[in-house]
């Protein structure tokens, strides 16, 4: 028969690898230790189901226990893979129960996060010690080492206080043989009392207690001795509380040792009062867990070794009261209570041998309901188990009127005794004197009689909530109005950091459901809660960690968002709001009769696992069926169990078997050509390659032997020319002017030749800063009489101007204002006028001829010549004052004797200057020498007409490309003389008679622009008569003359122009004639051409 040692697994498309079973199994199917022999011959080719023999390629994966081909280029595999067994056996009825188990809903970290606000804080560790402040919206937490206020919204930061042991103290704590970690302030008294806040911290095994300011914590209003208020150490437990008339009742161990628990009042108006010290019987080795002011009394709850139970030791949990009246004994029992009783908490799954949860971890009081619920644990050395119980204030009164229980004497047995006052109610003697305001206990009686023989036992036999396997640490506990009934909600924190959340209610279908299970910790963090506190009118849990605090809604309804979701959840928070369509509290409904719940069984996870897929087995090697030993290939499976389909879950998706790196020996690829040169020029280096992919080496394959990569030098008799290149620029020239802008020039110079790209003149301007004007001042004049009086006085007068010129160039003054200064020349002579000389002439001829005669302009003289040929000069002409000439007193000439005007505004002649050369234009040849060239042109700048031109050549040329050119070729012809069209042209032939491929490449013949212009100028037909050839077309002679001028140069648009002329030829129609080289540099247009002929 086909392939007999294949069994399918009754899995659809899962296989669970391995070797056959049976040794018989294992020689039938070619099993070996070394891996599977996949070496079934051809024969059983036929057995494999169709398509099986057609995959192909290095890698294949299978989903069932087939015998697959794999056809590669001289390799054929055959892969089978081996159950783990011939018969599979059946789901065990073990995992059968567990999918009939109903396990609670858990919420995972991620989902709860958005939820959730966390408070954290620089090096504070230990939130131990939560206390609300609802009035005042404020959290008050106690830290090592410091005080904190948080808002109740969402615990951000309001206050940051430290509270830190001095450095003496924590040197004397460790000098006792703490450790630095011990030896800190951690806060274990944290009260809200009216507006302080009492609180008590270890103080490096030094208690001390503060009240403060409720809104400003960093302020101390009183400090107190923390002994008896607060425990040593920080790892022992304690509670307090402040009754409604300010007295401190508190449960701790009040020496270093910690060896004298007590139960202490304080801070009241009462005397200070503790139980019996060093007396086991009241307390023996205690962990108190809580404390509360209620009614009459104060009671705390507690756990402790039972000093009852005479079978070896064990742990009994226990509330104790005190009555708040107690003033201690006289003379007997002084400053220790009178009223002090304590009974046994009775928390056990009641049976023929009832299972007691003896330890006592956590008391919530619910006033509302008069009832105080409790978390207990079995002993620490025993299997972990929790339980939930409530009980009833009238339960616990019920046990403290009941009977005693007393041991005469250390070798009796504990027996019941009756209750002198049964129903004792902290009344007080009616007597004045030494007992007056004693309670009517007798201290007798309150000496000896102080344990209850009756348990306090809850209000169900069966504890609200149990729990195998965990331990229970805090509690506690909200009311919540269903739209059917009350419930209460339980909060209970677990010692591995999560919250479960679970219903007590009377109602047997729902009674002890868990809800849900939240995870305020990370993956992988497990640390019990450190605090639980909840706040009912915020519906907030406030969660104490190591590292911080936690706000956790009490309800997230928003979170389920279909109907099935949100009735499924069984939380009497929420319910479907059939209106609105969303899932909401009571109180966010819109109509009460829309909303719906469900509460009639208890929430169920869903149990049902899909599988997935475990690691793969190593790989074995896979033999090839031809016995080609050049390659392999490897195979491996997997199993289907990691975790395997549970409670109808899907079954793995994917591959359970896996072939793969089928070898392949490398082999070369042929030789790529060879690569262009890696220079142009000098030594270079060629390259080619091939690749070890014909085929490439596959899964340990053998690679290809040799190199990859082989060089050539190349170009080694082809030099390179020497680099040509500018050297660095000079120094700046002076300045052309000192003032109103002038010009600098520096220079370079091309090394190695002179076709390097780029000017090698640069210009800049400099000194842009306007000149001063100028200013000069005439000589004064000589002084002058005028206005002569007949008896030789006088006024004089003398002249002189001011000229300015707001340039460097004295030449270009104008003329300013007049200035005139007068004198007085008293007739005696007594003044220092210099002209009586002058006057008396005036006198002499003014007797002889009365007549005054005042003076007149002559005629202007001539305008002066220009004083600049250009750019703006000036010239002057002058007239005298002589016609007449002022006589006899006579008044001078009026006005200038000098006038200027300006003159020869046109611009000067510029010369013309080459610009830049251009670059170097494309080689006209690729080998067998060619040339390049480079223009410039006469504009930097350009001349004005009549000045000189640029002297020199407007264009260069250079070889290139002098290497040989490919094979076949001969050698290029001259450029043949330039055309009419302004072209040359040369040609080459292929001198090969049977040229191959590689021979004769590229063009026969190229073509250039001429490197100058044939201009041709019309002469005048005067002089000469005009031919008529055989059509009868007219040609008219012209002139051809060859020059350096370009030919874009628009020669018809000057009236003459600049040209260097080399070569002149006479043309008559289609024949022309040389007739000798011209000497002219100017040819003007408006005239004949002349030219003179050379030798």
């Amino acid at each position: 028969m086909c392939l007999p040692c294949f069994t399918p697994s009754p899995v659809a498309h899962h296989l669970v690898p391995g070797p056959p079973d049976t040794p018989a199994q294992q020689l039938r199917c070619g099993w070996t230790v070394g891996g599977w022999l996949l070496s079934l011959v051809r024969g059983l080719l036929p057995c494999l189901p169709p398509g099986a023999r057609t995959a192909e390629g290095p890698t294949m994966v299978l989903a069932g226990p087939l015998a697959v081909s794999l056809l590669l280029p001289s390799l054929t595999l055959l892969v089978s893979h081996l159950s783990n067994s011939q018969d599979v056996p059946s789901e065990p009825s073990s995992e059968q129960q567990l999918c009939a188990l109903s396990e609670h809903p858990t919420v995972a970290f991620e989902d709860l996060q958005p939820w959730v606000s966390n408070f954290t804080y620089p090096g504070a560790r230990d939130f131990s010690q939560l206390a609300l402040d609802p009035s005042r919206n404020q959290l008050i937490v106690g830290a090592r080492n410091y005080l904190f206020r948080l808002s109740l919204a969402n615990v951000s930061l309001l206050q940051a206080t430290e509270w830190a042991s001095s450095e003496d103290t924590r040197r004397s704590c460790q000098s006792k043989g703490k450790t630095e970690e011990e030896c800190q302030n951690y806060v274990r008294v944290l009260i809200v009392t009216g507006r302080k806040v009492f609180m008590c911290g270890t103080n490096a095994f030094s208690p001390v207690c503060t009240s403060r300011q409720v809104g400003n914590v960093s302020r101390t209003i009183e400090k107190i001795n923390g002994v008896a208020r607060c425990p040593y150490d920080p790892r022992h437990n304690s509670t307090a509380v402040i009754s409604s008339q300010g007295e401190l009742y508190a449960a701790t161990v009040i020496d270093f040792s910690g060896r004298d628990p007590a139960i202490y009042r304080s801070l009241g108006s009462g005397p200070p009062l503790r139980t019996a010290q060093y007396n086991s019987k009241w307390l023996n080795e205690p962990n108190f867990v809580a404390a509360y002011d209620i009614g009459l009394f104060a009671y705390f709850f507690l756990r402790e070794n039972a000093v009852e139970h005479d079978c070896g030791r064990t742990v009994y949990s226990r509330v104790a009261r005190v009555c708040k009246n107690d003033v201690g004994g006289r003379f007997l029992l002084e400053d220790t209570w009178t009223t002090f009783m304590k009974a046994r908490l009775n928390c056990s799954r009641p049976g023929e041998v009832p299972f007691y949860y003896n330890e006592l971890q956590s008391a919530f009081h619910l006033p509302e309901q008069d009832l105080i619920y409790g978390v207990f644990t079995t002993n620490v050395n025993s299997i972990a188990a929790s339980a939930v119980c409530a009980f009833n204030l009238s339960a616990i009164s019920q046990a403290f009127n009941g009977p005693f229980r007393y041991q005469e004497n250390p070798r009796a047995a504990w027996l019941p005794i009756a209750n002198p006052i049964p129903n004792f109610q902290c009344g007080t003697l009616p007597e004045t004197g030494p007992n007056e305001n004693l309670t009517e206990r007798s201290l007798q009686d309150a000496q000896r009689l102080f344990l209850m023989s009756e348990a306090v036992q809850p209000v169900t036999p069966e504890p609200c909530v149990t729990q195998d396997s965990v331990r229970f640490s805090h509690l506690v506990v909200d009311l919540v109005q269903a739209k059917d009934t009350l419930y209460h909600v339980l909060y209970i924190g677990t010692e591995s950091g999560t919250i479960l959340k679970a219903l007590s209610t009377a109602s047997r279908s729902v009674r002890g459901c868990y809800l849900e299970e939240l995870h305020v910790l990370p993956p992988g963090r497990r640390e019990p809660l450190r605090s639980l506190r909840i706040l009912h009118s915020a519906r907030a849990l406030f969660v104490g960690l190591s590292d911080g605090v936690l706000r956790v809604p009490l309800e997230r309804c928003a979170a389920y968002r279909s109907q099935g979701a949100c009735l499924g959840a069984r939380d009497p928070y929420c319910g479907w709001d059939g209106k609105q369509q969303r899932c909401s509290t009571l109180e966010d409904s819109s109509n009460m009769s829309l909303w719906t719940q469900n509460i009639t069984a208890c929430p169920v996870r869903n149990v049902t696992r899909d599988g997935g897929f475990g690691p793969w087995s190593p790989w074995q090697p896979c033999e090839h069926l031809d016995g080609d030993n050049s390659g392999s290939c490897l195979c491996r499976a997997r199993s289907c169990d990691s975790p395997r389909p549970r409670c109808g879950g899907l079954d793995c998706l994917g591959p359970a078997i896996h072939i793969a790196n089928c070898s392949r020996n490398g082999a070369w690829t042929p030789w790529s050509s060879w690569a262009l040169c890696s220079t142009s020029c000098g030594i270079g280096f060629q390259v080619r390659q091939r690749s070890c992919s014909n085929p490439a080496p596959r899964h340990g394959g053998r690679i290809c032997v040799g190199k990859s990569r082989e060089e050539r030098f190349c170009n080694e008799n082809t030099p390179c020319p020497v680099p040509i290149f500018w050297a660095s620029w000079g120094s700046w020239s002076k300045c052309s002017s000192n003032c109103g802008g002038g010009v600098q020039s520096r220079r370079r110079a091309c090394e190695n030749g002179n076709s390097c790209l780029g000017c090698g003149v640069e210009f800049k301007t400099c000194n842009p800063d306007g000149c001063p004007e100028v200013r000069r001042n005439t000589p004064w004049t000589p002084w002058l009489p005028v206005n002569v009086t007949q008896g030789g006085a006088r006024q004089e007068q003398r002249f002189r101007f001011t000229c300015r010129a707001p340039l460097a160039d004295p030449h270009g003054l104008q003329f300013g204002r007049r200035r005139t200064e007068t004198r007085s020349c008293p007739a005696n002579g007594s003044g220092a006028c210099d002209t009586d000389a002058l006057v008396e002439d005036l006198l002499r001829s003014g007797s002889t001829s009365p007549h005054t005669v005042s003076g007149g302009w002559a005629a202007w003289g001539p305008w002066s010549s220009c004083s600049r040929d250009c750019e703006l000069g000036f010239r002057v002409r002058k007239r005298t004052c002589t016609n007449p000439e002022p006589r006899n007193g006579g008044l001078p000439c009026v006005g200038d004797a000098a006038e200027y005007q300006d003159c020869n505004p046109q611009a000067c002649p510029v010369r013309g200057a080459w610009s830049c050369w251009t670059s170097w234009s494309p080689c006209s040849a690729s080998c067998g020498g060619g040339h390049y060239q480079r223009t410039r042109s006469c504009t930097s700048p350009a001349p004005s007409p009549g000045e000189d031109i640029c002297l020199g050549l407007h264009t260069e040329e250079a070889l290139c490309a002098t290497q040989a050119c490919p094979e076949g070729w001969s050698p290029w012809s001259e450029w043949s003389t330039c055309t009419e069209d302004g072209a040359q042209s040369r040609s080459r032939h292929c001198e090969e008679l049977l040229p191959g491929p590689s021979a004769c490449a590229g063009n026969s013949s190229q073509s250039r622009p001429c490197p100058y212009s044939e201009i041709p100028v019309i002469l005048p037909a005067s002089g000469m008569e005009e031919a008529t050839d055989c059509a009868g077309k007219r040609n008219r002679p012209h002139l051809m003359l060859r020059s350096s001028q370009p030919s874009s140069t628009p020669l018809q648009s000057l009236d003459s122009f600049p040209i260097l002329l080399q070569t002149a030829k006479l043309c008559w129609g289609p024949h022309c004639f040389e007739i000798g080289s011209i000497s002219s540099t100017w040819w003007p247009r408006a005239s004949p051409a002349s030219w003179a002929l050379g030798s």
